[in-house]
């Protein structure tokens, strides 16, 4: 049995400038970013470096007819590097730039290509949540299946994940709040996977005391305090980027994807909307299980009353940072509660297979109908 795999090497530095002079960025190197980020941070440091933005390709989540523009229209360069400076989207597409000869996207992802790395690839986190700078997991929406779909292969990990905490320390509240409860997401559910072991339980427990314990503070101190403990989030975020590398997410992720490709919603936000509802229905279903040391956990870490449903009071915390939003708040229509029931048990299996205990259908169409 295969407890724990970290691959890339995780580097710190405080400037993204120091990072550029250790690594000697230079002309061979593809930097894969958004305009404010360049702007802000790299501009004045006049790389030689080649430069895609993400709005120039009206990127919001990755999309197999976007990586394939991408793709061709980067073809003819000379790349030795890809350094991805941004979060999940950015991400998600630079896994795929660091391989060789990929024909389509949606080929790729299903596996009907040969997947051969040919890159360097340096990932660069600038949210509190993916994760993905320390996992072979990358999301695309495949267009004609209406959903995302994930690649998880060996190919697709990092040389070098690269925590700087100068790049996440003014993100928007809104975008810290909904990124950094996607880590929690993580660490809860890859707590909770069949998969976990002592060696991603270690890592998905601390992750969960920092962002809690953080929450806490910012609920006292107000929001701008995030900035004074913005490295707490980042490294927690890599933490649970670990765990659910290894142990893998289920139900949430896999009810949020369709929401996500049909309706544009970030993965943070979806994720949000159908956290708590899917581990009540977990806690009902088997409290006697894994589920149970979750629970005192949450319990210990937000000090709440042994009486007390602790889903209730982690949503009460949660609301305290940002309300939750109905599912038809986004556009969704009522008749899209089968229709999404039906695309998570369609596409969605290797998510599924991770969950705490088995959803039936009925019950998967349940959790949207109570979200809706």
């Amino acid at each position: 049995m295969n407890l724990l795999e970290l691959r890339p090497k995780i580097l710190k530095f405080n400037l993204i400038k120091e990072f550029c002079e250790e690594f000697s960025v230079c002309e061979n190197d593809l930097i894969f970013t958004n305009r404010f980020l360049y702007d802000t941070f790299l501009k004045n440091l006049n790389l030689k470096s080649s430069y895609i933005f993400q709005e120039d390709y009206n990127l919001k989540e990755p999309s197999d007819d976007i990586i394939d523009k991408i793709i061709k229209e980067i073809s003819h360069k000379d790349i030795k590097r890809v350094i991805a400076i941004g979060g999940g989207s950015i991400i998600d597409i630079s896994k795929v730039l660091s391989l060789k000869e990929v024909g389509t996207t949606c080929e790729l992802f299903e596996k009907k290509l040969p997947i051969i790395k040919e890159k360097e690839l340096i990932i660069i986190p600038t949210t509190c949540g993916t994760g993905s700078e320390v996992t072979n997991i990358s999301i695309a929406e495949i267009k004609s299946k209406k959903t995302k779909i994930g690649l998880a292969v060996p190919e697709l990990y990092a040389d070098y994940a690269i925590l700087i905490p100068e790049l996440v320390r003014n993100l928007p509240y809104e975008f810290f709040v909904y990124s950094s409860i996607d880590a929690l997401i993580h660490a809860i559910e890859s707590l909770v996977s069949p998969k976990a072991n002592p060696y991603t339980e270690m890592f998905s427990k601390e992750a969960i005391k920092m962002i809690l314990h953080g929450y806490k503070k910012i609920i006292e101190n107000g929001k701008e305090y995030r900035k004074e403990i913005i490295e707490e989030f980042l490294i927690a975020s890599n933490y649970a980027g670990i765990s659910f590398g290894n142990a893998g997410v289920g139900a949430v992720h896999a009810l949020s994807y369709p929401l996500g490709a049909t309706y544009h919603v970030p993965h943070g936000e979806a994720n949000y909307q159908f956290f708590i509802e899917v581990f009540k229905c977990y806690n009902k279903k088997n409290p006697n299980g894994k589920i149970k040391n979750v629970n005192e956990l949450l319990k210990e870490v937000m000090k709440t009353d042994k009486n007390v449903d602790v889903y209730e009071e982690l949503e009460n915390l949660l609301e305290n940072l940002i309300n939750k939003k109905k599912l038809n708040s986004y556009g969704m229509k009522e008749e899209e509660v089968e229709i999404f029931t039906n695309s998570v048990i369609e596409t969605q299996q290797r998510l599924l297979a991770n969950n705490y205990v088995e959803l039936s259908k009925e019950e998967i169409y349940k959790l949207y109908k109570n979200l809706y």
